[in-house]
């Protein structure tokens, strides 16, 4: 399947905003230079710069999935105190060109953790 698709639409812009994620009480990730892709019908998602996430919160895991549009994510889970959110953050590493504005940045499940933009 090719990684662009008329019917399966990617968008990739800036986000003017803050964008902040939380997760038990702890400030996992604070940026104003997330990019907001939009997928399709999906809702969109932020992505965040590794640089403005609290990366000694976060362990790989082994978790991998593969979008025929954005190319293969990897998994992190957070850790924060004594709660832990497994595969809560992927990250495209090395994404399909649709996605490459996103490559290296990581999002966050919205179910998972507290995402507020301001």
């Amino acid at each position: 399947m090719p990684d662009t698709d008329p019917n399966h639409p990617i968008t990739v812009e800036s986000n003017p905003r803050r964008v902040t994620v939380t997760f038990n009480g702890v400030t996992i990730a604070d940026t104003r230079m997330a990019r907001t892709l939009r997928e399709a019908s999906y809702p969109p998602v932020q992505y965040i710069p590794r640089d403005d996430v609290q990366m000694t919160h976060l362990e790989r895991t082994q978790h991998h999935t593969h979008c025929p549009y954005k190319g293969e994510a990897s998994y992190y889970t957070i850790v924060a105190g004594d709660m832990r959110a497994d595969n809560a953050v992927w990250t495209y590493e090395q994404p399909k060109p649709a996605a490459r504005k996103v490559g290296g940045y990581v999002a966050f499940y919205p179910n998972k953790v507290t995402i507020t933009e301001e």
